[in-house]
C-alpha cells in the first residue's frame, strides 16, 4: 500500500485538531529524559486536549526515547486510558519505528496519513531518514506530489523534522532536502500550512510565503536560538488547529497551549 492509499473523510467543513509531538516515551511509565517524567506530561496534555471538541488529534513522531516495544504499548495505554474520544494520527519521527507504529494502530489510533474534510486536505508526510536527520525520499516527493495534484481542496502539511533552520543546535538533525520539499509544496500551489515538531519548541517561519510553524514537545523544550543543546522544562505543550471552510476563502487560525503558561 503507498503511503498515502489509507484515507480517512470528516464530513464537514469545520475541524478542531490538536497536534501533539515527541513525546519520548519509556516501557517504565516513570522514566525521565532529562528530569522529565515524559509519561506524565503526555498525560497531562491528553487530559487538556479531551477537555476540547477535538475532530482529530496528530501525533507528530518521536514516540519513543528508549527504542522499545514496551513504550509503543505505553502510548496506546495512555490514549485509550484517557478521556480523549476523537481517532489519533499519527506519523513517525527520528526515534521511532513504523513498523512499531503500525502495530499499536487500530481503532482510535489510525494510520492513515490522508485526512480529507470538505475543501481541505491533509497530508502526514515521511520524513524519517537513515540518520537523525531528516529526508524525505524520492518516491515519497513523487507520491507527495501526485497526492497535492489529485484534488483542487487547499492542503496542510504534517512532517516531523523542521524542513527550515532554526538557528539552533538542531538544525544538524534538520529535513535535509527541505527546501526541495517546500518548493513541490509552495509550486503546487494549494498549500496554506506546514507544521512539524523535532525542534521541542515554537517556531513560526516562511518559505516563499508558505507559512510554517514548529510545535513544542509534550515531553521538554529545548533553548531557542542557542547553538548548545540545553534542555528546558517548560512543561507539557501542544498546538491547536481551527479550520473553516464554510465562506468561500479557507480559514486557519493556529495557537500553541502551554499547559504551565
Amino acid at each position: 500500500m503507498a503511503w498515502f492509499d489509507d484515507k480517512h473523510t470528516f464530513n464537514k467543513s469545520v475541524l478542531r485538531i490538536a497536534h501533539v509531538t515527541d513525546c519520548h516515551l519509556f516501557a517504565d511509565k516513570d522514566g525521565e529524559y532529562f528530569g522529565v517524567n515524559t509519561a506524565s506530561h503526555f498525560e497531562q496534555a491528553l487530559a487538556h486536549m479531551a477537555q476540547k471538541p477535538l475532530d482529530c488529534v496528530i501525533f507528530g513522531g518521536d514516540l519513543t526515547q528508549d527504542h522499545s516495544f514496551g513504550s509503543y504499548l505505553l502510548f496506546s495505554e495512555l490514549i485509550h486510558k484517557s478521556a480523549l474520544t476523537c481517532p489519533v494520527f499519527w506519523l513517525p519521527g527520528n526515534h521511532d519505528e513504523i513498523t512499531m507504529l503500525n502495530r499499536i494502530s487500530g481503532g482510535q489510533i489510525n494510520s492513515a496519513k490522508h485526512i480529507a474534510a470538505s475543501g481541505i486536505e491533509l497530508l502526514l508526510i515521511n520524513s524519517k531518514g537513515p540518520t537523525p536527520a531528516g529526508w524525505v525520499t524520492g518516491a515519497h516527493l513523487d507520491e507527495t506530489t501526485e497526492c497535492l495534484v489529485q484534488s483542487s481542496s487547499k492542503k496542510i502539511i504534517f512532517c516531523h523534522h523542521n524542513p527550515l533552520p532554526i538557528n539552533g543546535y538542531l538544525d544538524k538533525h534538520m529535513l535535509e532536502n527541505g527546501p526541495q520539499l517546500l518548493n513541490v509544496l509552495v509550486n503546487s500551489g494549494n498549500i496554506i500550512g506546514v507544521f512539524h515538531g523535532h525542534v521541542h519548541n515554537e517556531y513560526e517561519q516562511s518559505y516563499r510565503e508558505l507559512s510554517v510553524f514548529a510545535t513544542p514537545a509534550s515531553s521538554t523544550q529545548f533553548k531557542k536560538y542557542s547553538a548548545q543543546w540545553q534542555q528546558q522544562n517548560c512543561g507539557p505543550a501542544y498546538r491547536m488547529l481551527y479550520i473553516d471552510t464554510e465562506k468561500d476563502k479557507i480559514g486557519m487560525k493556529t495557537e500553541v497551549v502551554w499547559l504551565n503558561g
